[in-house]
């Protein structure tokens, strides 16, 4: 599974934020790049305890995971600090909960990594402050 990697990806935040959102993207994306569109329908039809229960560790680990990157950020001046953390991740949870499931990827035509690329595309161009959004 992913929660392994996500520790080491997230290391180092306080110092290197980009660095640090981009290996968390990362592996992430190489997580949900894994389930094909069809297989996540099949299993929401077939198992739709074993998706639910997927969708409740999707939950922790945005709230644990980009919660602690988000605060990070934050601490730098990277990310906004008028929109309220706890907020954010609402918005970001509730946002992957709409699109990244199976009948709206089908409909989308995306698969599900693509469709949370493009989620969190969204969400950090709206998070991000100007001063975050310089490279290094």
């Amino acid at each position: 599974g992913v929660e392994p990697e996500l520790p080491p990806a997230i290391a180092g935040c306080g110092t290197n934020f980009s660095g640090c959102l981009h290996r968390l993207l990362s592996t992430m994306q190489k997580h949900t790049q894994e389930l094909q569109p069809a297989f996540v329908r099949d299993m929401q039809r077939s198992r739709p305890d074993l998706f639910g229960r997927v969708r409740i560790r999707r939950r922790q680990i945005i709230q644990n995971h980009f919660g602690k990157l988000l605060a990070a950020g934050q601490k730098r001046g990277l990310i906004r600090k008028d929109i309220p953390l706890h907020v954010a991740i609402e918005i970001l949870l509730g946002t992957t909960e709409a699109i990244v499931n199976p009948a709206k990827v089908m409909e989308l035509e995306l698969t599900p990594g693509k469709a949370f690329s493009s989620v969190i595309a969204v969400f950090l161009e709206g998070m991000i402050t100007p001063q975050g959004s310089k490279r290094p």
